[in-house]
């Protein structure tokens, strides 16, 4: 690496003009050479020995800030040893050493790969070395197998099926035995099976990863709701929060999690009970070492600055990607579509590059380190598909990408020093559709202000929506039809509702009721407020409590069906599937369930919803692919449900991952009881 340092040390200086290794006066191409080769070693020493710790220091930087700053503190040490070097006349202006110094490493680095790709023999060794010192001064590696399990955060069931029919994931292809592996000629025999599973109605990473890491989530009706007893707005990705959320689920279950055991948690909303934990997000809170340590992945990565200069390129060129990929989707007018501007590009090229890297990275580590269970999560495809949608070439390139990350995986487990079993699982899919705000021109809080007289905003007031919710208001409350201030407020001096989103579920409380109020209160004080919202052509169903049938599922048109009868008759539910009654009734017992949930629109025959967020591809709610999530396991673990059985709820993918563990001899970790048995 030292000689390819060097040449390309000269190279550079050659074509820089603000780059030179030798004095004015000239000097001869010996001294030129020895000046390169001096000035490489000294830049090679300065990375090996200054970066990390400068790394660690910036630990408490945002992340994303710390892969900006790759180029600039690769330029720094670059000057310095630039100016220790013998002759000291070599020099580079600033700009130019960030240049030079993220060439030299980035070559460096490929050189480094290609050679490893070049010589198996030498890839091995350099896995086994790295195995050896994962493991020193640890006790022996259990012979038993380990497993990883890789969430791909997003990826629907039906989305999966289609990318590896197309070619787009010959890894997972491999595994299925449905197409030809690249380094293995003709389809082999399946190892794998696809299963796909039914999520609850909160169909969205809080509620799916609560569930499947630590057994409940219980009392998670969305990904942000509203708590009438601490008078507060909880969030699922918000870690002070994660953190309750967390205790809430171990105090339920009584059990640390699925990787209490000698496991690891990487990239995560929850622990999982896990001792080894990097970038989760319920523990970004706590202070000094913790706090530290939930950012250790990090340091674990760009603590080599090959790492940080590639990942940094690999960062800057999705940056470009997306601007491109916003650009032509603005002139060809292609619908529907969101904005993509501001700081978004960058938000998708961290999760897209920045994550993945450092995750796959410390997935990397834990198997070489001989760990029990490591759970990791990769959110690179549910980012570009909330702005880009599902489908498409934007989506497409990154499930390529994802399936690159498991091949590398797959690699290193064959180095590992036990053998590991590879479940790739999703939280949730995703549906498509353009937003409720672009085909009506309103929000979901115009709406419901609109439906309560309360005043709304002039671009909602000359909507369709907002005129037909006006006349209601005014019909009930037998006002006469006219325009002006006030008028059709209702009496009395009330807090007003607060509407929140999560995808294509809304949820509406009032914070001046303690309690959740019922469909009976609601028409006392709002008597035009759930019809204007049933009747709207845009929502498919509401689900509000009642004091004369405990709770109803409203529609349009008047239909009102007691939740106790939704089997045999499912009313506004049936367009959303079979599960939808079990889902809606099992939010219904929650104690936070919002005084009114309301569920999008949505079309069974192209799977379109309608987000309250800006959003082309969203979920949270019931309605089309975003239900149906997938399960990707080895034929050696036992099959996840029997033949007609549905595999249904984050819940129960919990106890079969747990199954899992105790049939691979490792940890003897305890089966998790059914629900009816913990009643018990």
């Amino acid at each position: 690496m030292w000689a390819v340092s060097t040449l390309t040390m000269l190279v550079l200086a050659g074509i820089l003009p603000d780059f030179r290794l030798q004095s004015a006066d000239g000097d001869s191409a010996t001294t030129i050479a020895v000046t390169a080769a001096v000035g490489a070693g000294v830049f090679g020493v300065l990375s090996a020995l200054a970066w990390p710790l400068l790394v660690r220091l910036l630990l408490l930087v945002p992340a994303l800030v710390l892969g900006l700053l790759v180029f600039f503190l690769n330029g720094s040490l670059l000057l310095i040893a630039l100016r220790l070097t013998p002759s000291g006349q070599s020099e580079a202006a600033p700009e130019t050493a960030v240049i030079v110094a993220a060439v030299m490493s980035a070559v460096a680095s490929a050189t480094g790969a290609a050679l490893a790709v070049r010589d198996d023999d030498a890839y091995r060794r350099r896995l086994y070395r790295l195995a050896d010192r994962r493991r020193r001064g640890g006790p022996p590696c259990p012979s038993a197998p380990g497993t990883v399990f890789l969430q791909l955060d997003g990826v629907g069931h039906d989305v999966l099926a289609a990318a590896v029919r197309k070619g787009l994931m010959p890894t997972v292809a491999g595994w299925l035995g449905e197409a030809p592996r690249p380094d293995s000629g003709p389809a082999t025999r399946p190892t794998h099976r696809l299963t796909p599973w039914r999520t609850d109605w909160s169909s969205q990473t809080g509620a799916s990863q609560l569930g499947i890491l630590h057994g409940s989530n219980h009392d998670v009706p969305a990904f942000r709701w509203y708590e009438k007893d601490s008078r507060a707005v909880m969030v699922c990705n918000r870690p002070a929060d994660a953190v309750e959320l967390q205790r809430r689920a171990v105090e339920r279950t009584g059990d640390g999690g699925l990787l209490t055991a000698d496991g690891a948690s990487r990239g995560n909303l929850f622990s999982g009970g896990a001792d080894e934990q990097a970038l989760v997000l319920s523990i970004a809170t706590r202070r000094r070492s913790r706090e530290t340590r939930s950012r250790a992945g990090y340091f674990a990565y760009f603590s080599d600055p090959a790492n940080a200069v590639r990942t940094a390129l690999s960062f800057l060129a999705e940056v470009g990607r997306e601007i491109a990929q916003s650009t032509r989707a603005r002139l060809r007018k292609e619908r529907p579509r969101v904005g993509r501007g501001g700081l978004y590009p960058f938000i998708r090229a961290f999760a897209t590059v920045v994550e993945r890297d450092v995750v796959v990275a410390a997935v990397m580590g834990d198997m070489l380190a001989g760990r029990t269970a490591v759970y990791a999560d990769l959110v690179a495809y549910d980012e570009v598909a909330h702005h880009s949608g599902p489908l498409g070439r934007d989506t497409a390139q990154v499930l390529g990408r994802l399936d690159r990350a498991l091949a590398l995986i797959e690699t290193v487990a064959e180095h590992a020093p036990r053998p590991y079993r590879i479940v790739v699982l999703s939280d949730h899919g995703q549906s498509p559709g353009e937003t409720f705000r672009a085909r009506y021109g309103l929000t979901l809080a115009d709406l419901v202000r609109a439906g309560c007289g309360l005043p709304v905003p002039r671009r909602a007031e000359r909507t369709h929506s907002g005129a037909e919710a006006r006349a209601a208001v005014r019909a009930a409350l037998h006002r006469p039809v006219e325009e002006g201030g006030d008028q059709h407020r209702p009496a009395g001096r009330r807090s007003e509702p607060i509407v929140l989103a999560s995808g294509n579920l809304g949820l509406i409380s009032f914070p001046d009721v303690a309690h959740r109020m019922t469909k009976e209160e609601i028409d006392a004080r709002h008597p035009a407020l759930l019809p204007t919202l049933a009747n709207h052509p845009g929502i498919g169903f509401l689900l509000v409590r009642s004091e004369r049938h405990g709770g109803v599922v409203l529609g349009a048109y008047g239909v009102e069906t007691p939740l106790d009868r939704l089997d045999e008759d499912p009313g506004p539910l049936a367009a959303f599937g079979p599960g939808a009654a079990d889902a809606v009734r099992r939010t219904h017992s929650f104690p936070h369930t919002a005084d009114i949930m309301v569920n999008s629109f949505h079309d069974p025959a192209d799977g379109e919803v309608l987000a309250f967020e800006e959003q082309i591809g969203s979920h949270g709610g019931l309605g089309g692919a975003q239900n149906r999530a997938f399960l990707l396991s080895p034929l050696a673990l036992s099959a996840p449900v029997e033949d007609g059985e549905v595999l249904s709820g984050a819940e129960h993918v919990h106890r079969v991952l747990r199954r899992w563990l105790h049939e691979s001899h490792g940890p003897q970790v305890p089966l998790e009881p059914a629900p009816e048995e913990r009643a018990a």
